[in-house]
Order: C-alpha cells, then sequence, then structure tokens
C-alpha cells in the first residue's frame, strides 16, 4: 500500500499539473516545495518541442522559475480575458476548479522574440490584439536600450583633459573636433602629461594628418617626449622619408642621428639602401662623419654599376679572368678593401677613367699608399702574376734609373709573398732587399733562401756561421759548393 502511494506521489510530482490536495495553500512549506518544481520544470516547459515547433504553456497560474513576475502579468491578463468568455465555456468540475479552462497554446519562446504567437486550429482564440501588443510583450522581453549615460561617449562636448582621460579607459572619442592649431597642441600636451604612451601615439597620428609637416615639427622641437614617440612610431612603421625630414629640421643629439644612420643595415634592397644613404648626407652631422657617410654612398653607387657590368661579362663568357676565376660572391655591400681588392683581382689593367680602376678607387676614396700597396700585393700574387708584383715596387727617379721601394718594409712583402706559395726565387730577391741584417738571417733562415743566407755570412766574414751553416744544407748541392768556395777564398787570401 505504501509502495502504491509513493509511486502515485511520484507521478503527481513529476507531472506538469498538480494533484488536488486538502493541504493548506497557504501553508508556507508547501508553497516552497510547489515553487522548486516549477522551477525545475522550467526546462521542459521551454524546450518541449510539438508537430508546430511550438512550445504549450496553460493558464493554471504555475509559477515558471525565475521569470515568475512575467507569469504572474500572464496569469493577470488571461484572468481579465476570461471574465469575458462565455459561462458555457466554463467546467464546473470540482476537481479542476482551482485551474482555469485552457484556453489558448502559444510559444514562450516567441514571446521573447517579441514574435505574435500562432492561435491551435480547433481552439477558439481567447486573446485579443491588443493582449499581445507590445506591452504584452514587453513584460516577457522587456527592451534592452543602452544606459543614458552611455550616449556622451558620442557627444563632441569633450574638453581636452576629458577626452585625454576617456582614451585611457579605451572608450571611443573622436578627435575631429578640435580644428584649432591651440586645441590640438592643448590636446597634445594634455596627453603627454597623462603619462600613457598609447594615447600620446594616437594624437601623434591625429596630428600628422591634420597639419602640416613643418608646423608639426617646429611644434615638436619643444616636446621632446612627444618628439621620442613619433620618432619610435616612424621607426616602426618604415616612414624613412619623413624620419629623415624630422631629423633634418630638428636638433637632436649625435646618438640619436648615429642611430639613425644605422638603420641602413637593415635595409636589404641595394636600391632602396642608396636612396636611404642619399637622404643621411643631409642629416646634422659633423664635417668629417658627413665625409663617411658621403663616401659610403659613392661607394655603394660604384659597387652597383661594377656588379651590373661584371655580371654580364660572366653571363656572356667575353672574359678570360671570369672563365679562370669565377665569381665566389657579389660585391654589393662589401668594405672599401674587399672592393679594392675585388678591383685589383679582376680590372688590375684597366684605365683610371673607369669605376672599376683600382687606381681610380684610391684617387677617388684618397686610399693611403700602404692600404693600396698591401691589397694590391695579395690580389696579384694570389694570381702568381710575379711581374705585376714587381711592377708595383719599382719606381724611378728623376735621372732614370730604377729602385725598388716598399711603403711597407720588405719584410712584409716577403712574408705576404710567402703565405701566397711564391717561388723561392722570387722570395729570395726580396729578402735580399730587407734592410735589417738580423731581420733578413731570421727570414732567410725560416724560408729556406739558402743563397741569402750564404752571402749574408759572407758579407759579415763570419768564418764560424758559415761553417755551421754548412751542416744544415745537403751534401752535394750547389749551397754545399758555394760554402766550400767561400771558405776556401778566405783561407787563400
Amino acid at each position: 500500500m505504501s509502495r502504491a502511494r509513493a509511486d502515485e506521489e511520484e507521478y503527481w510530482h513529476s507531472s506538469k499539473f498538480r494533484a488536488f490536495t486538502f493541504d493548506d495553500e497557504d501553508d508556507e512549506l508547501s508553497q516552497l516545495k510547489e515553487s522548486k518544481r516549477a522551477v525545475n520544470s522550467l526546462r521542459d516547459i521551454v524546450d518541449d518541442d510539438d508537430d508546430d515547433d511550438l512550445e504549450r504553456v496553460s493558464w493554471s497560474g504555475e509559477p515558471v522559475g525565475s521569470i515568475s513576475w512575467s507569469i504572474k502579468e500572464t496569469a493577470s491578463s488571461s484572468t481579465s480575458l476570461l471574465e469575458g468568455r462565455d459561462s458555457s465555456l466554463q467546467k464546473g468540475s470540482s476537481s479542476y476548479a482551482a485551474f482555469p479552462k485552457q484556453v489558448s497554446s502559444y510559444s514562450l519562446s516567441s514571446l521573447f522574440k517579441g514574435k505574435v504567437p500562432h492561435i491551435q486550429y480547433g481552439q477558439m482564440a481567447c486573446l485579443s490584439l491588443s493582449a499581445l501588443s507590445d506591452t504584452g510583450v514587453k513584460n516577457y522581453a522587456p527592451e534592452l536600450r543602452r544606459p543614458k549615460a552611455e550616449y556622451k561617449d558620442y557627444s563632441s562636448d569633450w574638453s581636452p583633459k576629458d577626452t585625454v582621460r576617456r582614451m585611457q579607459r579605451g572608450k571611443v572619442c573622436s578627435l575631429e573636433r578640435f580644428r584649432s592649431l591651440q586645441d590640438k597642441l592643448v590636446l597634445l600636451d594634455e596627453a603627454v602629461a597623462g603619462h600613457d604612451g598609447n594615447v600620446i601615439t594616437a594624437v601623434l597620428i591625429f596630428l600628422k594628418r591634420t597639419l602640416r609637416r613643418e608646423i608639426l615639427f617646429r611644434e615638436l622641437e619643444v616636446r621632446q617626449v612627444a618628439l621620442c614617440h613619433l620618432i619610435h612610431f616612424l621607426k616602426e612603421t618604415g616612414e624613412q622619408k619623413l624620419l629623415l625630414d624630422l631629423l633634418r629640421l630638428c636638433c637632436f643629439s649625435l646618438p640619436l642621428q648615429l642611430s639613425q644612420y644605422r638603420e641602413h643595415l637593415n635595409i636589404q634592397d641595394v636600391e632602396k639602401r642608396r636612396e636611404f644613404l642619399k637622404g643621411c648626407i643631409g642629416l646634422p652631422f659633423s664635417a668629417e662623419d658627413t665625409s663617411h657617410i658621403q663616401d659610403h654612398y659613392t661607394l655603394l653607387e660604384r659597387q652597383i654599376i661594377i656588379e651590373a657590368n661584371d655580371r654580364h661579362l660572366e653571363t656572356a663568357g667575353q672574359s678570360e679572368i671570369f672563365r679562370k676565376y669565377p665569381r665566389k660572391a657579389s660585391i654589393l655591400n662589401m668594405p672599401l678593401v674587399t672592393t679594392l681588392f675585388y678591383s685589383c683581382f679582376y680590372h688590375y689593367t684597366e684605365a683610371e677613367g673607369t669605376f672599376s680602376s683600382p687606381t681610380n678607387l684610391k684617387k677617388t676614396f684618397k686610399i693611403p699608399d700602404k692600404q693600396y700597396v698591401l691589397t694590391a700585393l695579395a690580389a696579384r700574387a694570389k694570381l702568381r702574376a710575379w711581374d705585376d708584383v714587381d711592377a708595383l715596387f719599382t719606381t724611378k727617379n728623376w735621372l732614370g734609373y730604377t729602385k725598388k721601394k716598399a711603403p711597407i718594409g720588405f719584410h712584409r712583402v716577403v712574408e705576404i709573398l710567402q703565405r701566397n706559395n711564391a717561388p723561392v726565387q722570387v722570395l729570395q730577391e726580396y729578402v735580399r732587399l730587407v734592410e735589417d741584417v738580423e731581420t733578413k738571417l731570421n727570414l732567410a733562415t725560416k724560408y729556406k733562401c739558402h743563397d741569402v743566407v750564404i752571402e749574408t755570412y759572407r758579407d759579415l766574414k763570419d768564418r764560424i756561421q758559415l761553417t755551421a751553416y754548412k751542416c744544415k744544407v745537403e751534401r752535394g748541392s750547389a749551397e754545399e759548393e758555394k760554402i766550400n768556395g767561400i771558405l776556401n777564398n778566405v783561407v787563400r787570401n
């Protein structure tokens, strides 16, 4: 019996309808239970779809969860409508006396969406158009309006200070209302005073767009904080032309100018780098730095011309040296010394009037004699062009006599020739030209220039060293015979 009663209560508790009880409806515990059951059944009421894709809700007075206020309004509206109905449509059954008869079914979701509910076929319409008016719909889905305070976001009455504050909070503010130069400068000063880099940059973008370049630069000269922000912004956006104009017209410290010059390292395109260097020439550098930048620009121009010409010769196969010694890398963006070595290697015999001539490079860029000789010697020795090496150190006096002279010292010439695997005969010729005797002996002994060692000991008349050196040469060689001839001649004398 108890089990049957439990099943009966479970049935009534799980149903949309309540069983008739004699409990006191004013009992707070009963009302609490009914409210809980109504809240739990709200999902079933909203999600229940019938064949017409409509959700049916009866005018039972049952509370529906968190929108109970809306359901109460519905109940009051339905009560007023039921009073005007014909009494014949009422049933007097005591079992359902507490519930009005279901008069219409409509979609609860349609009310939230603001749609007019559909009247089911076979049922009498109990809701008039006035009941489905906007007022009734708003009881279910009140219109969401923006707070009145937010309408001021689009107001044009904000002062510069208020505008900056709103920008700091991320609000949308139009800066177009600031038309005069004075208003724009006040806005910029307020942005700087706010210490917000994003706001300062936003205001600078507005000023850059609405002010002439000369006026903007003039005003930024006395506003160093804003000026630094603009420089950083132009660097990030890659507006190099405007940045160069800004650096040229305003007075800056040398580190800032040098940092701008170093930006050429980040430019990969050769033509763009050339134009950038051309713009750097007008920056307020010192005379020495300006000359350096001018040389850099001129060198890059030369390299572009030489590279284009040599690439054509190499591709066409018209030059023997390019066929025998193919180029390993491009000459573009190379240092001056590397460019000079390249010219001495591939264009050594060209006339001075050509851009690729080593003599032309030396004259144009004022290369010192020592640097030129070192570079040319390394290039010609690598090609084993010993005649060119000899001509490099041969000079004539006013009487026509020839003399060999090396601005770098012949000891360095010997070292460079030895690194390029020069033959012993060539090495001996330049070891003999070393003036310091001790250095000459050390080089001759190190590089096995036996003739030079023997001749030097002979000139020094050092019999002991000559005898000791005889043990270092091969037996029966020409060097041993020469040493024996010198010793015998000394004994005879």
